[in-house]
């Protein structure tokens, strides 16, 4: 649905569930992410959610798969959708630990963050992080987020606690457009 460079974002298939259940199973993985204690989630868990979003019919919501040279190597999409302040947030997971660090996560929020604006006329695309995930922080930054918040000390993972971190881009800021006397962000 949405193509970059060299990936795609696309709905979620069944066929999908079972490698999208060994990123959920793959500890590393689940520690980039932060936040909840790692915990198995078997493939019957994922398939029964996915089925109970089907069984509901309309769309699928803003979830997509991202696949490169056709491997599914992740989850991303956008939620917590205000449409009164026109606010939501991103979240991502590059789920195949070969295509960290190569600018995969880059793209995917860029994808992100134009679906966002021109698609849902969003005015800020914020996001939570915890501090641990330098690589994550560097991709978001790259991208045009500015750190908004920090809560200290707030998030248990991998047997300490770190900061979570609250970043936002404003609508204006990525297309380059800002008031008088701000420097532009580039994309």
């Amino acid at each position: 649905m949405l193509q970059g460079k060299r990936l795609m974002l696309r709905a979620i298939e069944r066929e999908d569930l079972p490698r999208l259940a060994a990123f959920d199973n793959d500890l590393a993985v689940e520690l980039a992410g932060g936040g909840d204690p790692p915990m198995p989630r078997p493939l019957a868990f994922l398939v029964a959610e996915h089925e109970g979003r089907a069984a509901k019919g309309g769309r699928d919501g803003s979830h997509f798969v991202i696949e490169a040279a056709g491997a599914v190597i992740g989850i991303c999409g956008l939620s917590h959708f205000d449409l009164w302040h026109r606010t939501c947030e991103l979240g991502i997971t590059i789920g195949d630990r070969a295509y960290w660090g190569r600018g995969y996560g880059r793209e995917v929020v860029a994808l992100l963050l134009g679906y966002a604006f021109r698609y849902h006329n969003m005015r800020k695309v914020f996001l939570r992080v915890w501090s641990n995930n330098e690589r994550g922080i560097r991709a978001y930054r790259a991208c045009g987020f500015v750190e908004e918040g920090r809560l200290r000390e707030h998030v248990w993972s991998d047997g300490r606690y770190h900061d979570l971190i609250y970043m936002g881009v404003l609508r204006r800021e990525w297309a380059g457009e800002t008031p008088a006397g701000q420097t532009p962000v580039t994309e």
